[in-house]
């Protein structure tokens, strides 16, 4: 499925089979969830890398060909494709172990081709051995909506934070609540007004308290990580936490973010963006998924529904995450 020119819609395409270079491996395309980012990539809200691109970065697959250079992964083996699908190695950012910044990165699903498709191909050093308890299905989300929601938390500060505050409790939120939980923490959920399945969801999987994103917290957060692309939260989410707390926006696209006080900012609150991962984030997240008994919510559909998939997720009808499997 690549991106319709018309945009804000997915068409059915047949392309070749890709061909496995150097550091590649090719996969037949097992499961691939539906990111919000794909999202602002088909209703270009981000500025489009390629056109008819495939979008898709959550790729669960089982490797079918290798390049020349690839000799990490097995033939059979099944491997994850993140967002991250190659860094320079060589500008300022990736000398300092900073490759989630890099100058000349190469995307998943946005400047390569990625797995709303029966093949894709990727560079086998920036995928991922996956956990062998997880199905495809449910795999799937653990490859951004987990990543990008575990740098978050460590962006906020991890479990050194008392009490943490999720803006809407989507694919990445329902991930970490359970991270946080797990250590420790009080979980509180903010979902869109009258949402009252997605606050009995928050509360089944760990939240002590879920309202609306509206809503004022019964107690002042140490932190709050922001989901939702929704600019405006960024005041509510600073007017929620106390002196010296955290705020971090865990989207690679959000809406204008309106003027604010500075009284929200003084007293020594931080405001901090998540830019992309690094492999090290995956390292130390999937160490961590083997620890937790973490469970990942998904609703499948079939390969040729994914526009079905998109209104879904657009429309804010699912529960936990959304899930191609061809």
């Amino acid at each position: 499925m690549t991106v319709a020119p018309t945009g804000r819609q997915l068409q059915a395409s047949r392309k070749p089979v890709p061909q496995a270079q150097g550091h590649d491996v090719l996969v037949r395309v097992l499961a691939c969830g539906v990111c919000r980012t794909d999202l602002h990539i088909i209703d270009g809200e981000l500025p489009a890398h390629r056109e008819g691109v495939v979008p898709g970065h959550e790729v669960v697959g089982s490797v079918v060909a290798r390049g020349p250079q690839a000799k990490h992964f097995a033939i059979g083996q099944r491997v994850g494709i993140p967002w991250l699908g190659r860094s320079c190695g060589h500008c300022g950012y990736c000398a300092m172990d900073r490759e989630n910044l890099c100058d000349e990165p190469v995307f998943t699903g946005y400047d390569r081709d990625g797995g709303f498709a029966e093949y894709a191909v990727a560079d086998e050093r920036f995928c991922f051995a996956l956990p062998s308890r997880y199905d495809d299905a449910h795999a799937a989300p653990l490859l951004c909506a987990g990543l990008i929601g575990f740098r978050a938390w460590r962006l906020a500060g991890a479990a050194t934070q008392r009490r943490i505050g999720l803006y809407g409790f989507g694919a990445a939120a329902h991930i970490i609540c359970q991270v946080a939980a797990a250590r420790g923490q009080e979980v509180y959920a903010f979902t869109r007004s009258g949402d009252t399945a997605g606050q009995a969801f928050a509360r089944r999987l760990g939240a002590v308290w879920a309202g609306s994103s509206g809503d004022a917290p019964p107690v002042a957060l140490d932190a709050a990580l922001i989901f939702a692309p929704v600019g405006a939260l960024v005041p509510v989410a600073l007017a929620a936490t106390h002196k010296g707390g955290v705020v971090v926006c865990a989207g690679i696209h959000m809406s204008t973010i309106p003027a604010f006080d500075y009284d929200l900012l003084w007293g020594e609150r931080v405001l901090k963006s998540v830019a992309n991962l690094t492999r090290a984030d995956g390292d130390a997240f999937f160490s961590l998924v083997a620890e937790l008994a973490l469970e990942t919510h998904v609703q499948t559909f079939a390969l040729q529904d994914a526009n079905a998939a998109v209104q879904a997720l657009r429309s804010g009808q699912v529960e936990g995450a959304a899930v191609l499997v061809p």
